[in-house]
């Protein structure tokens, strides 16, 4: 039997990485915006599908499993691509501690008490559950990903189809200290909230050596996974920012869930908050499993100690999977006593900031591998340099705090760099 996973269990790695949390909180974030909201989707969404471009240029032109620091070593130098790499995986950790934090949130209307105590259990135990799962092998968590993918569309698609009905345009609302800023400072703060809906739109090359046929599958389904994204996401905004006054649902803890009982009525809110778990469960395990083949692929490449990519019978790189997971403990302990808005905003400003810098990075490298090849596809050429501009735009639009916070994740590899990697170079 292949151990080889095919189109659709990428697509829905892809989907799976960027539907999730993203979607669910983002109408918390975007409510002081009111209608600016509309323009960062429609921004970021032409953002993510150029980047989705690139990677699948990369990915085509050198299928490895790994990610972004396989493209890294290819167009500059190996410590280059140990930095891009490590950064990578460790940001993926950050990631994926907002999910769990998501998950909570909206379990919370089955909760017997809502202590902080109880809603950190709760996400200690999901991450372990999601971790078992993908220790399982690739196979496993694939098909769990396309089985808990499938389920997306019920909230995504029925829930916002009706709240279209109820659209009420005076919700929309911009904040007091929103419209003191210039516009180039609400597009690029809206831009960064709206970004965090489409991170994960790479994830689909990290497995590239498990992948039928990588070089075709892959291009594919990233870039057509990333365009219904970005619908489903203008789709979701547009009826939810409607349907809710600004000022609720920048106190909401599940507005999906607000949202059907104002629909619905009765108990089926419930239903969706349900639903709602479920899907971010199906991000969860996304990003788990790409956080394994991340460092599986830097322990192939020599980049990180050969422990590291360890794998189990079933194939799965188990002692990266369980660091990774190890890694998130602290982050979901150092936040706990935080609000549940202030978790989830922090998180997304410093994991989008640090995805910027590798996708920026990778959009360099891109323009420098497309200026060397005999044949330069000029089409191609422009979508990188936009992809290269919209990067740098947001990043330049971003606090100064989040910019030096995000810095850290790269610096937190030089203790590897300096004891081990510079040594074996050598």
């Amino acid at each position: 039997m292949s151990k080889k996973i095919g189109f659709w269990s990428v697509f829905a790695i892809v989907t799976g990485s960027q539907i999730g949390s993203s979607i669910f909180m983002s109408p918390i974030s975007l409510a002081p915006f009111g209608k600016f909201a509309l323009f960062g989707w429609i921004i970021s969404g032409l953002g993510a599908i150029a980047l989705c471009s690139v990677f699948a240029m990369l990915c085509s032109k050198f299928p490895e499993t790994g990610g972004p620091h396989v493209y890294i070593k290819q167009a500059f130098n190996s410590v280059a691509s140990y930095f891009t790499g490590w950064t990578y995986w460790v940001i993926s950790w950050v990631s994926t501690t907002a999910v769990i934090i998501t998950i909570a949130g909206y379990l919370s209307p089955f909760l017997p008490s809502h202590s902080k105590i109880v809603y950190l259990l709760l996400e200690l135990s999901v991450l372990l559950i999601v971790t078992l799962i993908n220790l399982r092998g690739i196979i496993f968590a694939g098909y769990a990903e396309s089985i808990l993918t499938l389920l997306k569309f019920i909230p995504l698609i029925i829930l916002p189809a009706v709240g279209l009905f109820y659209f009420d345009a005076s919700n929309m609302v911009v904040s007091h200290h929103v419209e003191d800023l210039s516009i180039s400072q609400i597009l690029g703060q809206v831009a960064l909230f709206t970004l965090w809906g489409f991170i994960g739109l790479e994830t689909g090359t990290a497995p590239a050596g498990s992948v039928i046929n990588p070089s075709k599958t892959i291009p594919k389904a990233i870039v057509l996974g990333t365009s219904c994204v970005a619908l489903l996401y203008i789709l979701n905004s547009f009826s939810i920012l409607g349907l809710i006054p600004s000022a609720q649902l920048e106190a909401s803890k599940a507005p999906y869930v607000d949202a059907a009982q104002i629909l619905f009525k009765g108990n089926w809110h419930l239903l969706i908050s349900a639903i709602a778990a479920v899907v971010c469960i199906g991000t969860l395990n996304a990003w788990v499993l790409t956080s394994g083949q991340i460092i599986l692929g830097l322990s192939k490449d020599g980049l990180v100690p050969q422990f590291f990519g360890k794998t189990n019978k079933e194939g799965a790189p188990y002692i990266g999977i369980i660091i990774s997971s190890l890694g998130i403990v602290p982050l979901l302990l150092l936040t706990a006593n935080e609000n549940f808005a202030a978790r989830i905003n922090s998180i997304i400003d410093i994991s989008v900031t640090s995805f910027l810098f590798v996708y920026l990075i990778c959009c360099i490298g891109f323009l420098k591998i497309m200026l060397k090849s005999e044949k330069c596809n000029v089409w191609l050429f422009l979508v990188g340099l936009f992809a290269a501009v919209f990067c740098s735009w947001v990043i330049y639009e971003t606090k100064l705090q989040t910019l030096m916070i995000a810095s850290l994740f790269t610096v937190s590899g030089l203790p590897l760099y300096f004891l081990w990697y510079r040594k074996v170079s050598k």
